[in-house]
């Protein structure tokens, strides 16, 4: 084996028990770090720029990645025994690489309380989407996923979303993560507020009372909000929107996936502007 390589073969080593422990919110807030399995998000990450701390490579699958990947070699490379690499992967068929990174924040950024109006007043004038209490990482990932697909320049979260460094929300964005504009608000009520001062706000809602998805003119730069997969939007927030659509679908079906209904209507908004 090449001397590129670190090798670790402990499981107690410091920096294998950190890695480990990043499945937990916790330890990526406070180390200020994220971890990601999978060979396609090391690409993903390595085209996007992201500042990688350490790539972990299973021993029998290390040649092959790093032939198959162009690892910097500023970044610290560590070679780990298969019985310890499938030990702290996330995968049920271990691709064979680790990344860690550093949070992206100049990507993904908080907006305090006190900031409201101010953030509101600097948003570009293009379409927005909020979303409130999707708590689910794979719906998350899957809309950030649709977001960039689907032309969204940011999107805007409440603090209690899934965490956008979730690996199952890294993992169904499928890297787009890595390039996508991200708020996360400490008060969300607040902004949309702030935002309707401003602009249209239009609110999914579980209500056929409401407009109902392509019998209204959608402007360029209102502002489109989705809420959480077992309650919508909150009352509070649909009150202080300027509009409410709802999504129509087949009798019988209460209601879509928060995902799902976030795609269908980036998708209408999409074809809208073709």
């Amino acid at each position: 084996m090449q001397n590129r390589y670190e090798v670790i073969t402990s499981r107690q080593n410091p920096f294998i028990k950190t890695v480990a422990r990043l499945s937990d919110r916790k330890t990526r807030e406070s180390e200020g770090l994220f971890r990601f399995d999978g060979r396609k998000l090391l690409g993903e990450a390595l085209v996007s720029g992201v500042n990688l701390s350490a790539v972990l490579l299973r021993e029998s699958s290390a040649e092959a990645i790093f032939s198959a990947c162009a690892i910097p070699a500023s970044v610290r490379t560590i070679l780990l025994p298969d019985a310890l690499f499938d030990q702290i992967s996330e995968e049920n068929a271990p691709e064979g690489v680790i990344s860690v990174a550093k949070k992206l924040k100049n990507l993904h950024k908080t907006v305090e309380k006190n900031e409201n109006d101010a953030f509101a007043e600097a948003l570009p004038h293009t379409r927005l989407l909020c979303l409130e209490s999707v708590r689910d990482p794979g719906n998350l990932g899957t809309v950030v996923r649709s977001a960039a697909a689907f032309g969204i320049e940011c999107l805007l979260l409440s603090a209690d979303c899934a965490d956008l460094y979730h690996p199952r929300a890294l993992r169904a964005a499928m890297g787009t993560a890595f390039r996508q504009k991200v708020y996360f608000l400490k008060d969300f009520a607040g902004v949309v507020k702030a935002l309707a001062e401003k602009r249209r706000v239009f609110a999914l809602a579980l209500d056929n009372t409401a407009t109902r998805l392509g019998d209204c003119f959608l402007p360029r730069d209102a502002a489109f909000i989705v809420g959480n997969e077992g309650h919508g939007v909150s009352p509070e927030v649909l009150s202080l929107s300027t509009d409410r659509l709802f999504i129509p679908m087949e009798k019988g079906v209460e209601s879509l996936n928060a995902a799902i209904a976030a795609s269908v209507l980036l998708y209408r908004l999409y074809t809208e502007e073709a």
